[in-house]
């Protein structure tokens, strides 16, 4: 396929990027963070290449943008002790600490956070491509839900500031740690989805291992400083290097007792199979899914159009939540495709720190070329690319492309291509996007378009037993972040949300009594005395 020739110069010379956003330089990353202490790494190193190329006489190469340690297992099994130490069976300063002074510590934590900012955001274009807008919105609601954790914790925590006098039994009941925690987040949100399940566990008293995805490590380094000041030695400890190499020997040691994962069925798999000791592992995993919408003939095509513009293609369809099969209703096919390529078409393409840009590079090396094959695959069974230069390759751009129509045959109704190609299926029964709802391997969330009540209620109430969240005429998404996010089948263990997620990351506990006049009086006097940080009735405010 042709290049146009703003696809072709799509690359900008250093000079014409804006010079609040160049990179000062490759940032070799040479710290991490073991025992509360920044150490220095001099060994075997990464090299971290942008999705942002220069144009260069042999055509486009990637920016290089430093490097981070690629540590092995003694390494691992070093971190991992630092977090043993610390949680202490339980015994440990930090799980034993009252609840009042770990908001405290990662409160102290969001605050010196709060002044990294510019240089997270500026490493977030640079490392995964998301444009500005994203990158702050990223950092902004990743702060906006450390908030949020803390409140919901105290409001928790309120509930849990009194006794329950129950058939002649005193008992007051609390949530407690469950102890270490594997904590890797995804490349597509490396910052906010990695702190999603890492601030709840650590404020619910765990303690924690942390390995940044491969894509998006190296704007953890201006958080190390952060999270060595706010919390105690051992309690949060950072590791680098490839998966494949330094998870196994922390899931084999059977010290790992919480799997906090967001990635692939098959890397979850292999790591809680390699734990020897399965029913002492919590896990919690947000895994694929492919998510689909369903616009009926009576669908308002111009919102629906919209929804599933932004729903299939913001940061470049790279979201687990993103819309990666849409089914239209052969009555109004016809015209959807004509506006929604129209709409495709309006997009702005370009660099992140691009005003108004869409449609940014993809971080993955070898992404276009597996797009590339999606697509070929398509066209062979009979499908076309329907918008004019879909599918056309600059580097590590790829210009979104629709594909219809979509039938079984094709790899593209079975895999979720995590990348802006959009397929589009037609149909004339209802039957037909259910039985893929069933037939799927993945029940994260639908999107339904209509008007009509009676057709989406008879929708409603089946595809509720297959997802988790069904939008009506709105696109699939994760927020609020007080809303249960989850999946069934293979997209999802647990639920995160901020009040799910303290939950998931600890256990209901008590201290219980006979009601006699004995043990009131030693109960008063923990409780007077302040004695017990578990026996309580300290009120947060």
């Amino acid at each position: 396929m042709s290049m146009s020739a703003s696809l072709a110069s799509i690359f900008p010379a250093e000079e014409a990027i804006p010079a609040e956003f160049r990179l000062p330089g490759p940032i070799n990353q040479t710290e991490y963070l073991l025992d509360g202490r920044l150490c220095h790494w001099s060994g075997p190193v990464q090299e971290v290449l942008s999705p942002v190329c220069r144009p260069t006489p042999d055509g486009p190469e990637r920016v290089v943008v430093g490097s981070f340690p690629l540590m092995g297992e003694g390494e691992a099994l070093a971190a991992l002790d630092a977090a043993v130490r610390a949680y202490d069976h339980g015994r440990g300063r930090w799980p034993t600490m009252p609840v009042r002074q770990r908001i405290d510590h990662v409160q102290t934590f969001a605050w010196i956070m709060k002044a990294q900012r510019e240089e997270v955001v500026r490493l977030l274009m640079w490392e995964i491509g998301k444009s500005l807008a994203d990158s702050r919105k990223e950092f902004d609601r990743t702060l906006d839900y450390i908030t949020d954790t803390i409140d919901a914790l105290k409001e928790l925590d309120r509930v849990s500031s009194r006794f329950v006098i129950e058939q002649g039994i005193i008992g007051q009941i609390r949530r407690a740690p469950l102890g270490v925690t594997l904590s890797m987040g995804p490349y597509n949100y490396p910052l906010n989805e990695t702190f999603t399940t890492l601030i709840p566990a650590l404020i619910m008293g765990n303690t924690a291992v942390v390995k940044p995805p491969r894509h998006g490590v190296l704007l953890f380094q201006p958080l190390l400083k952060a999270f060595g000041e706010a919390f105690p030695p051992g309690v949060v400890n950072t590791l680098y290097g490839a998966g494949r190499t330094i998870t196994p020997p922390l899931m084999a040691s059977g010290k790992i007792d919480l799997l906090a994962f967001i990635g692939t069925s098959k890397a979850a798999d292999i790591l809680q199979k390699a734990h020897p000791r399965p029913h002492r592992l919590r896990v919690t995993l947000g895994l694929e899914a492919k998510n689909p919408a369903i616009i009926l003939p009576d669908a308002d095509l111009d919102l629906a159009v919209a929804e599933c513009l932004a729903g299939s293609l913001s940061f470049n369809g790279q979201r687990c939540t993103a819309l990666k099969m849409i089914f239209v209703h052969e009555a109004v096919a016809e015209e959807f495709l004509r506006r929604f390529t129209e709409s495709i078409a309006g997009l702005k393409c370009g660099m992140p720190w691009d005003d108004g840009v869409f449609i940014t590079p993809l971080p993955e090396p070898d992404k276009t070329d597996y797009l590339t094959g999606l697509l070929d695959d398509a066209v062979a069974h009979g499908a076309a690319v329907v918008n004019e230069g879909g599918g056309t390759v600059n580097a590590s751009f790829f210009q979104p492309a629709v594909v219809y129509p979509v039938t079984e045959q094709m790899r593209l109704y079975h895999e979720e291509q995590f990348g802006p190609i959009v397929p589009v299926l037609p149909f004339r029964d209802i039957e037909t996007p259910i039985r893929y709802m069933v037939d799927s391997c993945y029940g994260q969330q639908v999107s339904l378009f209509g008007q009509d009540t009676a057709s989406l209620a008879a929708l409603i109430d089946p595809l509720v037993n297959q997802v988790c969240r069904v939008n009506i005429n709105s696109q699939c998404q994760r927020g609020p972040d007080v809303f249960p996010f989850t999946g069934r089948k293979d997209s999802a263990v647990g639920t995160l949300s901020v009040s799910d997620a303290l939950r998931a990351f600890s256990i209901r506990t008590l201290v219980a009594a006979k009601d006699n006049e004995s043990n009131k009086s030693l109960i008063s006097a923990i409780v007077r005395e302040r004695r017990s940080n578990f026996l309580s009735t300290d009120f947060i405010l």
